[in-house]
């Protein structure tokens, strides 16, 4: 197990197959779909091959090498993991596919399972940012990092850590997949905005006061790593603006399009178009 995940030079097997697993119930869920006449977006297939993809890149040499050896290789693997492949898994809308192929009494119990009042609470914003972007402050702030350095477990956790609370996170805010009791619009461009803000405070954290401590890093590895995190937890965080935008504009052009088709005819006009 130490070998896949930290040995310098070694393909991390297990998340790999993982990942091409998952891979492969997603084609064939959009097999099925084909099969029965319904259509998917290539986008959407796509976006989560994308995902994958970044995965996989994030777990082989020269990637996984480099994270065992310099800071900066670690943080470029969270990057991968954490913030990159989550926004290309999340808009390939899984879940939806998920629900277009299972039968319909085994889709109504999982659409009920989502009402639970601990899938909401687990699935709110800010509880999603309180695992994702806290979950980084506990790492690199206390002695957690130093112990996934030495636990081949909690190093392999720490990388599930990184997928699924990445995944929570951007679903939470601007994920295509519908659910029951999802928070308004409002509110999670609030939560974005302070995740954000947060985000880039650890950076300039680490930066300022030399984060993590105890492993003899290099300050200046130290202070690149803490650049690499702000300005790639950027690049993130604007694409998943964007995607929240866009989220944003439909829901707008919905609202729009109900009050147009409830609005009384006049003088007997008809509308059209």
């Amino acid at each position: 197990m130490h070998a896949y995940f930290l040995g310098p030079g070694h393909v991390a097997v297990f998340p790999i197959l993982l990942a091409i697993i998952v891979w492969l119930f997603y084609c064939f869920g959009v097999i099925c779909l084909q099969r029965q006449g319904r259509t998917w977006s290539g986008w959407r297939t796509l976006s989560f091959a994308v995902g994958i993809v970044l995965i996989v890149v994030a777990f082989m040499p020269p990637v996984s090498s480099f994270a065992h050896q310099d800071l900066r290789g670690h943080m470029l693997q969270h990057l991968l993991l954490g913030m990159f492949a989550p926004l290309g898994l999340v808009f390939g809308a899984p879940g939806t596919l998920v629900l277009r192929t299972i039968p319909i009494d085994t889709a109504r119990v999982l659409v009920r399972l989502l009402a639970t009042r601990f899938m909401r609470v687990l699935t709110h914003p800010i509880t999603a940012a309180l695992l994702d972007i806290g979950g980084m402050y506990v790492l690199y702030l206390t002695s957690f990092f130093a112990l996934s350095q030495t636990s081949p477990w909690v190093h392999t956790w720490l990388h599930l850590h990184f997928i699924l609370s990445g995944y929570l996170f951007t679903w939470a805010i601007a994920g295509p997949d519908s659910a029951p009791h999802r928070p308004t619009l409002r509110l999670r461009l609030v939560v974005l905005f302070i995740a954000m803000a947060a985000h880039a405070g650890l950076a300039k954290i680490m930066y300022g006061f030399g984060y993590p401590h105890g492993l003899g890093y290099a300050r200046t590895e130290i202070e690149s790593a803490a650049q690499w995190m702000y300005y790639g937890g950027d690049l993130a965080e604007v694409l998943l603006a964007v995607a929240f935008c866009r989220v944003w504009f439909r829901h707008r052009k919905r609202l729009q399009a109900q009050a147009y088709s409830h609005q009384p005819l006049v003088y007997g006009l008809t509308r059209t178009g």
